[in-house]
């Protein structure tokens, strides 16, 4: 099957040009076009994409993340939150790499197998890094006035933030 694999995308390209050229489309202008739109939609977006990651990082660096975990860490227990998974849910709607390394440790210190490791994955396969989200597709086509769309994806995500503990006490407990 890996051999298989291995012939996939050079088949693909082989096909593409193929079709190109019994279309009889100009393949190598048609390419340059692409790679035109494509850097023009990089810098486009480049402004959002190094705010976005400037603020994650000084949010982490200040310390203000855990700052705001420990002050929703009695709401969490409330709730029956783990307490490991709050930086998590805090994260996870901004950055998909700082949210990564929070699943991580959380796997190192608890296992994978774990209330809290399983929550985490659950977490992380239903929920979406909505600022970048909304800072890639949004910036791409120059859309300004996002309108209702942070706070309808930020309920999308507490409710699928809620649904992951849910589900996992439901089938693993």
């Amino acid at each position: 099957m890996s051999k298989f694999s291995f012939y996939i995308m050079p088949c693909m390209i082989g096909f593409i040009v193929v079709f190109g050229l019994v279309k009889k489309v100009p393949i190598f202008d048609v390419f340059l076009s692409g790679a035109e739109e494509g850097l023009t939609s990089t810098f486009s977006i480049a402004p959002s994409l190094i705010g976005l990651i400037m603020s994650v990082s000084m949010l982490k660096a200040s310390g203000a993340l855990d700052v705001i975990t420990s002050l929703l860490e009695p709401v969490g227990n409330l709730l029956a939150v783990p307490k490991e998974t709050i930086p998590l849910m805090l994260l996870r709607p901004i950055s998909g790499s700082g949210s990564l390394a929070f699943i991580d440790s959380i796997f190192k210190s608890f296992g994978p197998d774990s209330f809290a490791g399983r929550v985490a994955s659950v977490m992380m396969g239903s929920t979406e890094t909505t600022f970048y989200a909304i800072a890639i597709y949004f910036g791409a086509v120059g859309i300004k006035n996002i309108r209702h769309t942070i706070f309808a994806a930020l309920v999308a995500d507490l409710t699928s933030f809620i649904f992951s503990i849910l589900m996992v006490r439901l089938f693993f407990t």
